[in-house]
């Protein structure tokens, strides 16, 4: 294929850079106005999606399971490939896009998905936001603390509907011991753990070398983003495209990755809370940068410590899948997921009282109570608490679309479990604890509440 050929054909596949989407905050309120105009002629949402490898293409077929409520009328990937092949999916009705800020533009495009590599995502987000789109964007919310932050700022201030992609944050599970926990079912928290622990022997995050051609079919320096400060400028590295997420240029890790999961649902035991001081430590007992190209490490634990004493951790393992539970301990009880539900299973010291609470808190209300006999005296084992809360993920940002309520993992809160995310990282590569200061939101050098 000559050259006029792959000009032409990208022409066709791919439409042309607009002034529109260029232009930035200043057509945000024709954006708006366009956004508007068109969700309110469709019955359903037109979707954009930017980011379609194995997660993307992932996200845009459980889409189109939901085709009564939503249109696919935009694709975009670095790769022409993996827009060609996803615009195919579509019948051809959906137009195909190297560049996101072109989809922005399209007129019709009501919501994006964004399922690319982490050092993208707050750009690509806040940009969204303020061209009068609401985002499903997929974890973590951002690489950095401060990105997260001003996502949920910009998401405030153009009302913008997010909802990030840590599935566990609409687990009714979870909601339902954040409502026993507020409610004074354990007693004070003292501590919480959780993990996310994998083994494969060939590494994880080692997949296909893509058979792309940088320059051809693929815009390297768009994948980097070094024209907008995301990531420095490089020669193509086949390694680092197929595999980002071994690499602290595009991603945190353990920590972004599998452990973003994991807080997303300790943090709504708790209610978001935010830490005061951070810590974490790892390495790399098997693959390493030598054996395996790989920077980050495949052994990550994190220490997050709150003003009220409590603490998190955390533990996250890609060389042993033999882990820990998740489970908040209290003073008076621990809680746990089991059956369908949350068990809570009384301290020996308090088992008397916590009978008591069993049968008079509005959080135990309908609960099944696990007891035995003691001669005459009947003693507590468990209280199994159905979940009260049913959240469809997906289903639940599009409700919010159209309720322009704030979903499950809103920006606010994708946030707040970004902060001890990122400052862990901050913490391993650093080697030191770094301190929060929640009032100010920021990081301070030293402890803002001793």
């Amino acid at each position: 294929m000559d050259q006029d050929q792959r000009t032409s054909r990208r022409t066709f596949v791919f439409g042309s850079l607009t002034a529109a989407a260029m232009t930035g905050a200043a057509t945000t309120g024709l954006a708006r106005s366009a956004q508007a105009a068109s969700t309110q002629a469709n019955s359903k949402i037109g979707l954009g999606f930017i980011g379609v490898g194995g997660r993307g293409s992932a996200l845009f077929r459980e889409f189109q399971q939901r085709s009564d409520r939503i249109e696919i009328v935009a694709v975009c990937d670095v790769w022409d490939r993996r827009t060609e092949d996803r615009v195919r999916d579509t019948g051809g009705r959906a137009r195909g896009y190297r560049d996101y800020r072109e989809l922005l533009a399209q007129p019709g495009v009501d919501a994006v998905v964004i399922a690319t590599p982490d050092h993208w995502h707050s750009r690509q987000t806040i940009d969204a936001m303020r061209a009068g789109k609401d985002v499903y964007c997929e974890k973590p919310l951002t690489l950095y603390w401060e990105q997260a932050k001003e996502v949920a700022q910009v998401s405030r201030e153009t009302g913008k509907v997010l909802q990030c992609g840590a599935g566990s944050g609409s687990d009714g599970n979870w909601w339902t011991a954040g409502e026993i926990i507020k409610g004074g079912g354990i007693g004070p928290v003292i501590w919480l753990q959780g993990g996310a622990f994998r083994n494969d022997p060939n590494g994880d995050w080692n997949w296909g070398i893509q058979p792309c051609k940088p320059g051809v079919d693929l815009d390297w320096d768009l994948w980097l983003g070094h024209k907008f400060g995301l990531a420095p400028k490089r020669p193509y590295d086949a390694e680092r495209y197929s595999r980002f997420r071994k690499y602290w240029d595009y991603s945190g890790g353990l920590a972004t990755d599998l452990l973003y999961h994991v807080y997303a649902h300790l943090a709504l035991s708790i209610g978001h809370d935010l830490p005061y001081r951070v810590t974490a430590n790892g390495g790399q007992p098997i693959h390493n940068l030598q054996n395996d190209h790989r920077e980050v490490p495949t052994l990550f634990t994190i220490q997050a410590d709150y003003p009220n004493q409590s603490t998190c951790f955390m533990i996250g393992s890609q060389e042993c899948d033999d882990g820990i539970p998740d489970t908040v301990r209290g003073q008076k009880a621990v809680l746990t997921p089991g059956g369908p539900g949350m068990i809570v299973r009384p301290q020996n010291a308090f088992r008397g009282p916590m009978m008591e609470l069993a049968q008079s808190l509005e959080c135990y209300k309908g609960a099944e109570l696990i007891t035995h006999k003691d001669g005459d005296r009947t003693v507590l084992d468990e209280i199994r608490v159905s979940p009260r809360f049913a959240y469809d993920h997906l289903g639940n940002w599009l409700d919010c679309i159209r309720s322009r309520q704030q979903p499950t993992m809103n920006a606010d809160l994708a946030y707040r479990v970004m902060v001890p995310i990122a400052l862990s990282v901050i913490a391993y590569r650093t080697g030191r604890a770094v301190y929060f200061d929640r009032e100010k939101q920021a990081v301070v050098g030293r402890n803002p509440y001793s």
